[in-house]
């Protein structure tokens, strides 16, 4: 079970960005509980969406408390983000991303209570999340993050959530690092003249669909890459509706499956 969900491949990169154990210089205490099964561990939460309780000791090794307080060390020491972004460093560097075209685009979810959240307007106001999400041309996340459900999705852009700007300098098969894509796609909830003139300051060309103008039928033909993530996203079980009370342990189950997905396509 733990070499199944953390291949051979996938924990040489999480030890790179693992912190160290803490020491116990009076010594004595219960053995610390490897860190490949804990992560196996909370693959297994991220991927079925049991609670912590449910985790089955007997295949792990840790319990569900165990895994569960080092997912909360692990996510203050931002190790989630920093696997992510050495995954896209590996895609980057064997040439694996595309930078011609990117989209945007966002995904609604109902939260029960917590931070970030919202009273979604096509939920009936039912409360809720958002997960924004910049795509490269495949589909790959490159950048993502999160907010309440009635948070407008141009407000990912600039003000609210940087998109843009949380990218981060990724490898590339030669030449420097890269975090700018040449064009962006985007709805028409980013139909908003200084979001264009955001993006063209900064070198990014913007396909934009308009309101009262273009119709919805023809979006689909750059933008079904970014529809596809969210729906690979679904897979991450844990997602389907946030119990974490906490912005940051929702966030971090996001970036567990964007690493995920960009780890399948590392593997082919």
């Amino acid at each position: 079970m733990v070499e199944r969900l953390v291949p051979d491949e996938l924990w040489e990169l999480f030890q790179r960005v693992v912190p160290d154990a803490p020491s116990r210089p009076q010594g004595g205490g219960r053995r610390r509980h490897g860190d490949r099964e804990v992560l196996a561990a909370i693959v297994f939460v991220a991927t079925s969406g049991c609670t912590w309780q449910q985790v089955p000791a007997a295949s792990f090794g840790p319990s569900g408390a165990t895994a569960h307080r080092r997912f909360t060390e692990w996510t203050k020491a931002r190790v989630w983000a920093k696997l992510h972004r050495l995954v896209l460093d590996e895609l980057g560097s064997r040439g694996e991303l595309d930078w011609s075209r990117c989209a945007i685009d966002s995904v609604n979810m109902r939260a029960l209570k917590g931070e970030l959240t919202g009273p979604n307007p096509v939920d009936r106001g039912k409360y809720g999340s958002k997960i924004h999400l910049i795509t490269e041309r495949t589909g790959l996340p490159l950048s993502i993050g999160i907010s309440g459900a009635n948070t407008h999705d141009s407000q990912a852009l600039v003000p609210l959530v940087p998109l843009v700007k949380g990218i981060p300098p990724i490898r590339s098969r030669r030449g420097r690092r890269r975090r700018r894509p040449h064009k962006l796609h985007a709805d028409k909830g980013y139909d908003y003249n200084h979001l264009r003139r955001w993006l063209t300051s900064r070198g990014i060309r913007h396909r934009i669909a308009r309101r009262g103008i273009e119709t919805s039928q023809r979006l689909g033909r750059h933008r079904w890459t970014i529809e596809r993530t969210m729906a690979w996203l679904a897979g991450c079980r844990r997602l389907h509706r946030r119990y974490e009370r906490k912005a940051d342990h929702f966030l971090a189950f996001t970036s567990i499956a964007c690493t995920l997905i960009c780890y399948r396509r590392l593997t082919k």
